[in-house]
């Protein structure tokens, strides 16, 4: 395993992190299961846990905390905050009133008196930066949490985030989570140079790219992972886009068998090579799943492999920019587009 500095903070944290989002009903993964997955990731070196308060409607959290009773020092804590936590209107977003009270809640289910990343899930257009960062602020100070960030804002939001923060004299994010695979590599050309240039850590989400990219998806086989059972259109091949992503990954499987590698391991390969990122977070359901993951942890991709993946998928370029959570909402809504 391979450790890194967490942006600008001291914090030492794995090149792979466990993410606890497969925990609970989403992944239908036992206490059991998930304590298991726990034990083998802190014996594989990883050191950073990262879970949310909605997944599973906090069943995850609870399942976190649980698992990891009894060795909580040893672990680089985060969770995150911000999507909706049932039909309550303020049960949600970025407000002082819901940070305050959800980041209880979270510490309650966890079995913690502090996490050390508290992340904001998603950018909340409804809430001012400085109320946001204001709120963090205090909870930092509190001693609640040790540090905090963004996970998938836009890069011009994390731009003006930060700049909000000088304006204000307030704390910062330190840290963005995007989503970042060799299928989905937009935030090449605007995401990482802006958190290269403030130098956040940078954990990326979907490094497997939902499983397409974990050896399991290929021309001529059925596609049964947990992930198209309950997304399907993501994985028919009839679709246009993910046919090109079918592609992609057999011209990827080439690479791969040519380099002796794994598909998990030129895909974990890939997004850990960019001097931007921290750590890619893996979200194994099983533990076989995790130790096929670990496998690629100190996976080293030679220029000649590198360039091959260029040639297959451009710099930049997002298979299924579609997909994409951080797209600007004037996008998503046709309203918010016209006087």
């Amino acid at each position: 395993m391979q450790y890194r500095t967490l942006g600008r903070t001291g914090v030492q944290v794995s090149s792979l992190a466990l993410g606890a989002m497969n925990f609970g009903k989403i992944g239908r993964t036992t206490q059991d299961e998930a304590t298991a997955i726990v034990d083998a990731a802190l014996e594989g070196g990883v050191n950073l846990i990262d879970t949310a308060d909605r997944y599973s409607d906090g069943e995850s959290e609870e399942m976190v905390g649980k698992a990891i009773a009894g060795r909580r020092d040893d672990i680089v804590l985060a969770t995150k905050v911000s999507m909706p936590m049932g039909d309550e209107r303020n049960h949600q977003g970025s407000s002082r009133r819901w940070l305050v009270t959800e980041l209880d809640n979270s510490l309650r289910r966890l079995g913690v008196d502090h996490v050390d990343l508290y992340q904001i899930h998603r950018w909340d257009p409804n809430t001012s930066d400085e109320e946001t960062l204001s709120a963090l602020t205090d909870l930092q100070r509190a001693g609640k949490i040790r540090y905090f960030g963004s996970s998938t804002f836009p890069a011009y939001r994390i731009v003006q985030a930060q700049w909000a923060a000088r304006e204000h004299r307030l704390s910062r994010y330190v840290t963005e989570q995007p989503s970042y695979s060799i299928l989905q590599r937009g935030i090449e050309s605007h995401v990482l140079p802006v958190t290269e240039e403030y130098g956040l850590g940078v954990l990326v989400w979907s490094p497997l790219a939902s499983g397409w990219l974990s050896g399991a998806v290929r021309e001529g086989r059925d596609i049964t992972t947990n992930r198209s059972t309950f997304m399907p259109q993501r994985f028919d091949t009839t679709i246009p886009f993910n046919r090109a992503r079918l592609d992609a990954v057999e011209r990827l499987a080439k690479v791969a068998d040519e380099a002796g590698l794994t598909m998990i391991q030129l895909a974990l390969g890939f997004v850990t090579a960019h001097p931007g990122v921290t750590s890619a977070l893996i979200g194994p359901r099983t533990v076989d799943h995790l130790r096929a993951q670990l496998a690629a942890a100190d996976t080293v991709l030679s220029a000649d492999v590198l360039d091959a993946i260029d040639t297959i998928v451009a710099p930049g370029t997002d298979l299924a920019a579609h997909e994409k959570s951080d797209t600007p909402p004037a996008l998503l809504d046709a309203s918010l587009r016209r006087r």
